[in-house]
């Protein structure tokens, strides 16, 4: 198969030619091999490549996607008797005893595992950029950053390596990349995929796993192919009806959508970004829904603060492990890794257990919301992709230091101005995704807008919880309606 050829098509199509024998599994996977041996040296994706390895792995012939290659996100997704760093380099020994869930779901449906994509450290930066893998770039322009944390799995779905790629999401980790990609992105509902058997719920609840895709046939496709409670899972969330592959095949109903554009925390939004939800809330119109403006009424900054003491808890904790489990010293992490989990280990446990017990404000906020709109169109991201480096600069690294001197000496509380002042630069770029994680909720990222010099700007659409089906249904009305897959053909010949 030439890589001209694989390039014009998706899991889905892929797999419909290898079952109909006229490409065989091997021909496909080459070619994908060709193709991250062409465009890898300038996007830095890949960070783990089994290319060997994938030729010769076996798979089931009746799976959804069998002989189709992917990629697997170095973060959580665990392979048996491979590496998963998790991006950091107190990790980098840290073999896997047994597949991931996530991991054994994918073998039955037949993919083939090209190697592992670069994540920031512990996949907590909207940028991939760690001191173990180095940068990853946007296909796009590769002086700008392809978003956090799958970014590489981004770049690689985008640049054509892959039609999708494993990706994770605890505060925007699919949806960002999907936004700096022009990819398709969703985040399902809280416990629609098992985070087994490490985890019960991945980040208290906050975080799930899923793909990244070039198509939305190929996100519902695979969303059934991982969808299912695992044995020990803390519940069991309602099946849909159908197959997700099926389901969105079928045209929503006229649905009433609330538009907001302004960030919940008050900082800046780029022009760029309003226009792509004002031009998607035309083409809305266009399809027969109601679109006005609304929003979920929440306190952002309590938001803001809430998903910044899940950061500090997790991050200590995961630091905690690496050290006990592998040896790992404090100069095994980055800076701002080491600042977070100090503010976890002096955060009291009551407030805490405070922050956490207001998660519940903000699902019941998103509820009352729901009860008169069918779901909500935002920015996925506030800001256009920032370059490569720009986010560690030494303002940052200096308010960094100060604040570990000032924890150490005792002289910092949670509550401070500069711990607030911390949240804010680390989530103004992205402001619009952490709601989502928070409340368990579903939402996607759609590729429905490009800038004047090229760039992809995604929209957000949010739903409640467990209608996947809705949303992958608008998502595949928008996809006929402002088809996104023809510029890949652009992006192709510009790397």
């Amino acid at each position: 198969m030439k890589q001209s050829e694989y390039l014009r098509y998706d899991a889905v199509a892929l797999a419909d030619l290898i079952r109909r024998k006229e490409v065989s599994a091997r021909e496909v996977c080459e070619a994908a091999v060709e193709r991250a041996a062409a465009v890898n040296g300038r996007l830095n994706a890949i960070c783990y490549p089994q290319f060997s390895e994938a030729l010769d792995q076996s798979y089931p012939s009746d799976g959804t996607f069998s002989g189709v290659p992917m990629l697997l996100k170095d973060l959580a997704q665990e392979q048996q008797g491979h590496p998963c760093t998790f991006g950091s380099r107190g990790l980098k020994n840290n073999i896997a005893p047994q597949d991931s869930e996530y991991v054994r779901q994918a073998r039955a449906g037949g993919l083939v595992f090209l190697g592992r994509t670069a994540t920031p450290e512990f996949g907590l930066k909207a940028v991939t950029e760690s001191q173990l893998w180095g940068a990853s770039r946007n296909p796009w322009n590769t002086e700008l950053t392809p978003g956090g944390s799958s970014g590489g799995s981004g770049a690689a779905v985008a640049a054509g390596i892959v039609p999708m790629a494993g990706a994770n999401d605890g505060g925007g980790s699919i949806r960002i990349p999907a936004a700096y990609n022009g990819l398709f992105g969703l985040k399902p509902s809280r416990g629609r995929i098992s985070s087994g058997p490490f985890v019960g719920e991945a980040w208290t609840g906050a975080s799930t796993d899923h793909v990244v895709t070039r198509t939305v046939r190929d996100s519902a496709a695979m969303l059934d192919v991982l969808s299912g409670p695992a044995t020990g899972d803390p519940f069991n969330i309602a099946p849909p009806p159908a197959p997700y592959a099926e389901l969105m095949q079928q045209a929503p109903r006229r649905l009433r959508i609330g538009v907001f554009t302004s960030s919940p925390y008050d900082t800046d939004v780029a022009r760029e970004c309003v226009d792509a939800v004002e031009d998607t809330a035309r083409v809305l119109e266009t399809l027969g829904h109601e679109v006005e403006y609304a929003r979920p009424e929440f306190d952002g900054m309590a938001l803001a603060r809430c998903y910044l003491g899940l950061y500090f808890g997790e991050v200590s904790t995961l630091m905690d492990k690496a050290k006990a489990e592998f040896g790992a010293r404090d100069e095994d992490f980055e800076l701002d890794t080491r600042l977070l989990a100090m503010l976890g280990r002096t955060m009291p446990l009551p407030e805490y257990v405070r922050r956490r017990q207001q998660w519940n404000d903000f699902a019941r906020a998103l509820g009352a919301f729901f009860q008169g709109y069918d779901m909500y169109l935002c920015p996925t991201a506030g800001q256009l992709p920032a370059k490569i480096g720009e986010l560690d600069t030494p303002g940052h690294l200096q308010l960094a230091a100060r604040l570990m001197l000032m924890l150490k000496a005792g002289k910092l509380v949670h509550r401070s101005g500069q711990v607030d002042q911390m949240a804010l630069e680390s989530l103004a770029r992205t402001p619009f995704t952490q709601l989502a994680n928070l409340t368990g909720t579903p939402a996607m990222s759609v590729p429905m807008y490009w800038t004047a010099s090229g760039l992809p700007v995604g929209v957000q659409f949010g739903a409640p919880h467990g209608d996947e089906a809705t949303l992958l249904q608008l998502a595949a009305q928008l996809e006929d309606a402002s088809p996104w897959f023809g510029r890949y053909e652009l992006l192709e010949a510009m790397i």
